[in-house]
Order: C-alpha cells, then structure tokens, then sequence
C-alpha cells in the first residue's frame, strides 16, 4: 500500500462519475463546445441527455467516448491501424510509452485500439498546463486521466514527481491497471522522437528494488505513433519558430487550438504499433554515474522499438529524399503522392508567415526524421 494520498492527482472512481458529468455538462463553455462540434440544438440536448445516463467510466468509454472517436476517425482521418496488440496478454496491466504527437488523440486513439481488442483501457498522463477549463479537467479524469503538475518550484515539483511515480507503480503492479505516458514532455514539433532519460528517471523514484526489477516489473511496451499528415504540423512550426527567433513561449491559448486541430484537422492514415515489453537484465550498480548509464540505455531500448515499428508513409518518403536532393526512396511514392506533398511545402510557405528563410527545411524535417531514426535504428 502507498503512502501517497492520489486524490489531486488521480482520475474519478465510478462512485464520482454522475456527479461530475453533471457539472460539465452545466458548464457553458462545455455547451459552446457541443455546439461546435454538433451543430444543432436538438443533437447537443440529446448528448447531454445520454451523457447524463451515464454511470461508469467504462460505461462512458465505451460509449460516448467510443463513438465520439469513430466520428473523427470517419471524418478525419483514411483509417485507423495498429499492429503489435495480438502480441500482448489481454489480462496484464503495461506501462505504454509512445511518442508524442497530438495532444489529445494519442491516448485517446491508443486507448480505443485497446478497447476494440478486448484490454482494458489505459490511466492516461496528462500535464496541468492543458487543464485550461475545469470541463476539460472533468472530462479528462473522467476518461481516466492522471495529472502530472508543472511549473512548480524545485522543491514542489520534486515531491509532485515522486508522487507520480509511484501513482504509475501502484496502478500496474498493485492495482493491475495500465498506463500510458508520452516518451517526453510536450509533443514532438520536428519529427525527431526520442525518450527523455528524465522521464525515465521519475518513473523510478518509485522503485525500491534494483534497476533491472523495477523497470521489468512495469511491464514496459514501446508504441510508435505515425499519422500520415501531422495535424498540428504547421502550428508546430509556428512555435518552434516563435521560441527560437523570438524567444516567445506558447499560451494556453496555443494549447487550446492545437487541441482543436489535432481533433478535426485532417490525418489522412493512421497507424498504431504496439512493440514487445521492455526486459533488462542490468549488474548490480553502486555509483550514480552507472545507475544514469543503465536509464540512458532504457531510454535508447525504447527509442529503438519505436523507430523500428514507425510505419513509413510515402509522404515521410517523399520528404526524406527532397531533404537530401536525391532519389533514394523513389519507389515507395507515386508521382501525384509526390506532388501532393510539395502542395503541402507551398501551403507551409504561405501559412507561415515569419521573416525566417528555413521554414521548407523545418518542414521537410518534420516529416523526414522518422525515416531517418529508422534508418539509423537498422543499420
């Protein structure tokens, strides 16, 4: 059992779940939400009327969430895939870390992938900083999300970590109940996904045993996240650009139209690859310097299933060989595949409309390190 009390931290029970979908859906910024997304009246009544049914979050998951998910994969989207789940016990709890591109649909898309497979949905980690309205806290916890507090002082965000830590610990290895958590704080804005050894590291705060047994214990699977067009791809342009040429950091308000586009911009296909769980079998350590060495090489274990399993779009192919002014990829993209992209680059130039002359290469990037990492990961 746990010291820590979880209960700022941690998502709604079923006991919790009439009370807080009464209140969201009272709240009439989560009404203008409704209106936005259904159009008529008459539909957003009869939402929060089968809302208001409710009474489980599973209930709730697997139906409004279910079909609210649906909508935008039809919508959005040319389909949804994933690869890897037949792999997995359907009776173990996991800890999932993918890499991050879209603040809402990772998880969301993660978890109804799980759902369609007969697994029990994850505990999502989500950052306080996208918890803008208190509907949007409501109807996260309710989708059983878990916060992770930023922007604290030293001394707060270190006890805020351990906290964490062993909320991810006791859900998986006490509570059978997985996890899923981004490889890195904040999405990945060019395309370079890779693991921070510092998230790594809160994970084990938790951990009273050695290095190896910790992580194993955890169960550990890898999961490459690919769209074949970025839905945010172009507002995470503009932030790089704002922070690198004009040291100005994104606002709530960015978060909250990132969060809108990754929902209903287009993603043409999306694909899902679940990878195999994590074994280390690490010596003993003393030093800190060997303990640092042993998470850095997790860190790169992790980041090599999920370059691996990346699945390659030609629109990823396609960028890889315009970066490099050459043709090495040219069979994995027709003409008009090809044409299409550079309709894309054009559209960047013009929707971006910053005094910078590298924004063809940054884009060309986003796309073009996966294949890269790929690559690299093979050779």
């Amino acid at each position: 059992m746990s010291e820590y009390n979880f209960d700022d931290i941690r998502p709604y029970t079923d006991k919790e779940v009439r009370r807080k979908i009464r209140l969201m859906v009272k709240d009439p910024v989560f009404d203008d939400v409704l209106s936005h997304m259904f159009k008529y009246r008459s539909k957003v009544e009869m939402v929060k009327f089968q809302l208001r049914m409710v009474r489980s979050v599973r209930q709730l998951q697997g139906t409004f969430i279910y079909d609210l998910l649906r909508m935008i994969i039809n919508k959005t989207s040319d389909g949804l895939t994933c690869t890897g789940l037949e792999n997995l016990d359907k009776d173990k709890p996991y800890l999932f870390i993918s890499n991050h591109r879209d603040i809402v649909l990772d998880a969301a898309l993660l978890n109804y992938l799980i759902f369609e497979n007969g697994m029990n949905t994850t505990q999502i980690a989500i950052g306080n900083n996208l918890l803008l309205y208190k509907w949007i806290e409501h109807a996260v916890k309710l989708n059983g999300s878990f916060i992770i507090k930023r922007n604290l002082p030293p001394r707060e965000l270190l006890e805020a970590s351990k906290k964490v830590s062993h909320f991810i610990r006791n859900s998986v290895v006490n509570n059978n109940l997985s996890v899923w958590i981004a490889q890195r704080e904040g999405r990945t804005k060019d395309g370079f996904d890779k693991t921070q050894v510092s998230l790594l590291k809160m994970i084990d705060m938790s951990n009273g045993k050695s290095i190896s047994e910790g992580f194993n214990e955890l169960n550990i699977v890898p999961v490459s996240i690919s769209y074949e067009i970025e839905p945010c791809g172009l507002a995470k342009m503009k932030e790089l650009i704002k922070s690198e040429h004009y040291g100005q950091k994104k606002t709530s308000k960015d978060d909250l139209k990132s969060m809108s586009m990754g929902l209903f911009n287009p993603k043409g296909r999306m694909r899902f690859s679940f990878g195999k769980p994590l074994g280390v079998d690490f010596k003993d350590t003393k030093t800190k310097a060997e303990q640092n060495n042993q998470v850095e090489n997790i860190a790169k274990l992790i980041d090599t299933q999920i370059y691996k399993n990346f699945k390659l779009w030609p629109s990823n192919y396609v960028a890889y060989d315009l970066l490099m002014q050459e043709h090495r990829f040219q069979n994995k993209y027709t003409y008009e595949e090809e044409k299409k992209f550079k309709m894309m680059i054009e559209q960047a130039m013009i929707h971006i409309d910053y005094p910078v002359t590298d924004i063809q290469e940054r884009f060309l990037k986003l796309y073009a390190n996966p294949v890269i990492n790929k690559l690299n990961a093979e050779s």
